[in-house]
């Protein structure tokens, strides 16, 4: 046996499940085959790399290894006999010898979420379905970011991929003039990639740079494509991810925990990659700003304080009343009553975090308790700062995070 190869399968399957899957429904033209497949080859590839090695190209064996077993599918059904000749004519002349490099393939995975984000499907599953597909999030990882049921999400998602298939929705970038009708569904997508690389809901650790990066790139793509008129909102995305991924070197100590913003060392920062994102801010900022740009803008004041201390926290709240606003949500609220607490004193924000609590909205979202435990240590409510660190550590995914609330419980334990 082959020491590392399962490390190895493991490492690909975060870095590349996207890419991959993207290219196989390219490919296969079906959703749920192209994911079934790659999940075969993923676990084919633990037994036969322990036992041979792992190729030279580790993606290229995937994706051939996951295309002929699309094949073998469909020649088990019946209803497919007669397509077998063409898909196996179409599949081998698409798919790339396992020696390629495949940096010459075409950008399938801005076409999966273009597919993803027809107007045809349902808004509420565009993106849930671009997170599935794209990321290879779970579906109780994606219920958990829209705060439904993994039941609720399982089921858009399976309406969706109907949708597609009967549908025939094409799997192509459209043209420029039908871009926008789409355009809000697409870049809350690639927010939303952006945010699992930014803070990981599973696993040891806090970031997956991987996803960082692919959201960076497809934003940059889409103004691209979309230039010379670019919509302000896709500028104000992309210096948003710019401006928090500016701070990735900091955001964790060389044991991997958590440090916040207030206390990183902030000459780890980007300030080249930071000064560029503010450039974009200013270009996207505008009397009719969009969530994005607001969001962009929030994260520019934090990057444009020197220290913690010079944070121009009464900036910061005015823009996420003006957030609250545009785009009404009980988590932005509980960004608000954050930024509150910083002007006006925790208790001033303990207050509206309590109001957001009675609502229910967030009961199981980790950072409603972790915020309000904040407050209350922050007022020497020791005891009942505790139990709400608990109900987080309770909620709370990401071993980084949790190695974080549990450090806080015990400053606060007697």
């Amino acid at each position: 046996m082959i020491p590392g190869a399962t490390a190895t399968v493991e490492a690909l399957y975060r870095a590349e499940w996207g890419r991959i899957v993207a290219t196989l429904i390219k490919l296969v033209g079906d959703f749920d085959l192209a994911e079934d497949s790659a999940q075969e080859a993923f676990a084919a590839a633990v037994d036969q790399w322990s036992v041979d090695g792992v190729p030279d190209n580790p993606r290229a064996w995937i994706i051939q290894t996951a295309r002929n077993k699309a094949i073998d599918r469909i020649r088990r059904q019946a209803r497919f006999s007669e397509k077998v000749d063409v898909h196996e004519l179409e599949l081998a002349a698409a798919t790339p010898e396992p020696g390629a490099t495949m940096d010459e393939i075409p950008d399938d995975r801005l076409r999966l979420i273009f597919t993803c984000c027809h107007p045809a499907i349902a808004l509420e599953s565009q993106v849930a379905l671009t997170l599935r597909t794209l990321c290879g999030l779970e579906t109780d990882e994606i219920a958990r970011a829209f705060l439904v049921t993994p039941v609720t999400m399982a089921q858009r998602l399976v309406r969706a991929k109907r949708k597609i298939r009967d549908a025939r929705i094409p799997y192509v970038i459209p043209d420029v003039h039908k871009m926008p009708e789409r355009l809000d569904a697409v870049l809350t997508a690639i927010y939303l990639v952006f945010n699992e690389g930014y803070l990981a809901t599973r696993g040891q650790t806090l970031i997956r740079a991987d996803l960082c990066r692919e959201a960076i790139r497809l934003g940059t793509l889409v103004r691209t494509l979309m230039a010379p008129g670019v919509p302000a909102e896709a500028t104000g995305l992309l210096a948003l991810m710019l401006l928090h991924d500016a701070r990735r070197d900091a955001r964790f100590d060389t044991a991997g925990d958590l440090v916040l913003l207030e206390d990183q060392d902030r000459t780890l920062w980007d300030r080249e990659q930071i000064d560029e994102a503010l450039r974009l801010v200013n270009e996207a900022m505008g009397a009719n700003a969009g969530p994005f740009t607001i969001q962009a803008a929030i994260a520019a004041a934090h990057c444009r304080a020197v220290r913690a201390e010079d944070t121009d926290w009464r900036t910061i709240a005015s823009l996420y009343g003006l957030l609250e606003q545009v785009q009404p949500s009980p988590v932005i609220r509980l960004n608000r009553a954050v930024a509150v607490a910083m002007v006006d004193g925790p208790a001033a924000g303990l207050e509206l975090v309590e109001s957001l609590a009675a609502t229910k909205d967030l009961e199981e979202y980790h950072l409603l308790h972790a915020a309000r435990a904040e407050l209350l240590r922050r007022l020497g409510s020791r005891a009942e700062a505790a139990v709400s660190y608990r109900r987080a550590l309770q909620l709370v995914t990401n071993e980084s995070e949790r190695r974080y609330l549990e450090r806080r419980l015990l400053d606060v334990e007697p």
